[in-house]
C-alpha cells in the first residue's frame, strides 16, 4: 500500500501542506513545472506586530514561463540576514523560539543557488524536524516524463511509484477524473483541512500562516495533532 501526494514546493508552507506530507508515504516535489508569480512558491505570511505580514525568497529573472528547477534565487546574500533579523523579531518571545530559530536559520543559510534544490532542502529538514517519515522526491530528478501533462503526468508518477492511493488537495476535484484512477487500482482522495487553533500571542486566532508560526508556538513535540487534523 503507497499513497502518493504530488505539490509543487512552498517556502515554509501552511499546516494543510503538511497535512499531505502526513498522510502520503511519498511526496513528490513538482518542481520542472512552470513557477507561479505572487504564488506561494517564494514566500508566505508571517504574524509581525500581531497582524499577517509577507516573507519573500528573493529570486533571479522568475517568469511563468519557466520551470521552478530553472529559477536562481538572487545572489545577493543580504536577504539572508535581514529575513532571519525579521524572523527574530516576531517570534524572539515565542515559546519555542530557541527551538525553532535554529532549524530556520540552517534552512536559511543553505547553500544552494537552484530555487528547487533549496525548497527541497526546506521540506526535507522540516520534515524531519517534525518526525515526519514521508519519502519527499523532487519530480525533476526521478521519472523522465515531463513531456506528459496534467491528469497523464499524475497517473505515470503513481505507475511508477506503484501508488494505490493518489491524495490530492481538495482544490483539485475539477482537474482529475476518478475513473481514470480506478481503471489504474488508484484510490483517488482529497484532503480537507480541520481547523485546529493554536495559542497565539495577540488577539483571536489567524490561520493558514506559515508553518514557522505554529512550530514557533507549539514546539515540534506539539505538531503532531494539528498535523494529524484532516480527513481524507
Amino acid at each position: 500500500m503507497t499513497a502518493v501526494a504530488i505539490m509543487q514546493p512552498y517556502l515554509f508552507p501552511y499546516i494543510g501542506y503538511w497535512q499531505l506530507l502526513h498522510a502520503s508515504d511519498c511526496f513528490v516535489v513538482y518542481d520542472d513545472v512552470n513557477y507561479i508569480n505572487r504564488g506561494w512558491i517564494n514566500r508566505n505570511r508571517i504574524l509581525i506586530n500581531n497582524a499577517p505580514g509577507l516573507i519573500t525568497l528573493p529570486l533571479l529573472q522568475a517568469s511563468q514561463n519557466r520551470k521552478i528547477c530553472d529559477i536562481e534565487i538572487a545572489p545577493d546574500t543580504q536577504w539572508q540576514r535581514r529575513l532571519l533579523r525579521t524572523l527574530e523579531m516576531a517570534y524572539r518571545k515565542a515559546p519555542c523560539f530557541d527551538q525553532v530559530f535554529p532549524v530556520v536559520e540552517q534552512i536559511l543559510t543553505h547553500d544552494d543557488s537552484n530555487l528547487a534544490g533549496f525548497l527541497t532542502h526546506q521540506l526535507r529538514t522540516l520534515a524531519g524536524f517534525m518526525d515526519l517519515k514521508t519519502r519527499i522526491v523532487p519530480s525533476s530528478q526521478v521519472y523522465e516524463n515531463s513531456p506528459l501533462t496534467a491528469q497523464a503526468r499524475i497517473l505515470d508518477i503513481c505507475r511508477q511509484e506503484q501508488a494505490t492511493t493518489y491524495i490530492n488537495a481538495q482544490g483539485g476535484r475539477s482537474l482529475y477524473e476518478p475513473a481514470a484512477f480506478a481503471e489504474r487500482g488508484i484510490d483517488l482522495r482529497f484532503i480537507a483541512m480541520h481547523s485546529r487553533p493554536y495559542p497565539q500571542r495577540g488577539e483571536g486566532f489567524t490561520p493558514y500562516l506559515s508553518i514557522i508560526d505554529a512550530l514557533m508556538e507549539v514546539g515540534p513535540d506539539g505538531i503532531a495533532p494539528h498535523l494529524a487534523a484532516y480527513s481524507l
